[in-house]
C-alpha cells in the first residue's frame, strides 16, 4: 500500500516544493492550504503522516494536532512546521502530541527524511519480543498497544517507540543524544524533543513508569520497581 502524506500549509511554495520531494520518494501526497481543508482531508482520506503548519489559517496546525490526540487518534504521526524558533514554541508543539517539529526555513530533503523516520514502526534493534510485561504494565509490540492494570494507555507513535526501547534496554543509561539516534534515528536534532517525550511518557504511565534520570548522564528504565516514580525536574 502506498504511503499517503498530507501537507497543510498556506504557503504555496512550501506545499509544492515539499510535495515534489515526497513524490520523488514514492509517496502519495495530498495538500491543503488551510486548517479547514486539512481537517476535511483527515476525515475523508487515509492519511499516514500529517505535516501541519502551526501558523496556517484556522484551525492551526497546533489545534489540529491537539484535536487528533484528544479524539484518541494516536496512530497518525504529526510533523509540525513553523516560522517560530523559540524553545517554548517547539515544546508546545511536542506537548500537543506532535512526533516531530521543524522550524522554517528548512531543508525539504531533511523533511523527507523526517517523514521516513516517523513512519518507522519497528523498534530500532528489530528483536523486540511480541509481548512485554513489566509489573502490571503490558506492551504489545505487534499491535503497538499499552495497558496498565488492564486499562489502555494511549501513546503517540514516538512515545510508544521510546517506551519499547526502554523496555528492551533495561538498566542501561542513555543520553538524550543516544535516544535521538536510536529511537528517532536522527544524527542531530533538538535535545528538548527527548526531554518532552520522556515527561509525557512518565505522565501517561503515572506511578507505573520506571524511567530514572541519571543526573549528568541521561535516562534509564529500571527493571526493579524501586526505580519507578522518579521525576524529571532538572531535565
Amino acid at each position: 500500500m502506498v504511503t499517503r502524506v498530507l501537507i497543510a500549509d498556506d504557503d504555496d511554495v512550501v506545499r509544492n516544493v515539499v510535495r515534489r520531494y515526497l513524490e520523488r520518494d514514492g509517496l502519495e501526497v495530498s495538500t491543503a492550504h488551510d486548517g479547514a481543508e486539512a481537517l476535511r482531508l483527515l476525515r475523508s482520506q487515509r492519511i499516514d503522516v500529517a505535516i501541519l503548519d502551526v501558523m496556517m489559517p484556522g484551525p492551526s496546525g497546533l489545534s489540529l494536532c491537539r484535536s487528533l490526540r484528544r479524539g484518541g487518534d494516536f496512530s497518525i504521526p504529526v510533523i509540525l512546521l513553523t516560522a517560530l524558533g523559540e524553545e517554548d514554541d517547539r515544546i508546545a508543539g511536542l506537548e500537543a502530541g506532535a512526533d516531530d517539529y521543524l522550524t522554517k526555513p528548512f531543508s525539504p530533503r531533511e523533511l523527507a527524511l523526517r517523514v521516513r523516520s516517523v513512519l518507522r514502526r519497528a523498534p530500532s534493534n528489530g528483536t523486540a519480543p511480541v509481548q512485554i510485561q513489566s509489573g502490571d504494565l503490558s506492551v504489545s509490540a505487534a499491535s503497538r498497544t499499552v495497558t496498565v492494570a488492564g486499562a489502555p494507555v494511549n501513546l503517540t507513535n514516538r512515545e510508544f517507540d521510546l517506551l519499547l526501547f526502554f523496555l528492551t534496554h533495561t538498566d542501561t543509561v542513555f543520553t538524550r543524544d543516544d535516544l535521538l539516534k536510536q529511537v528517532w534515528h536522527w544524527d542531530f536534532g533538538d535535545l528538548s524533543t527527548v526531554t518532552v517525550h520522556v515527561k509525557r511518557l512518565r505522565s501517561k504511565l503515572g506511578d507505573r513508569h520506571r524511567v530514572q534520570t541519571v543526573w549528568g548522564r541521561g535516562y534509564m528504565w529500571a527493571s526493579d520497581e524501586s526505580g519507578s516514580g522518579h521525576t524529571d525536574a532538572a531535565s
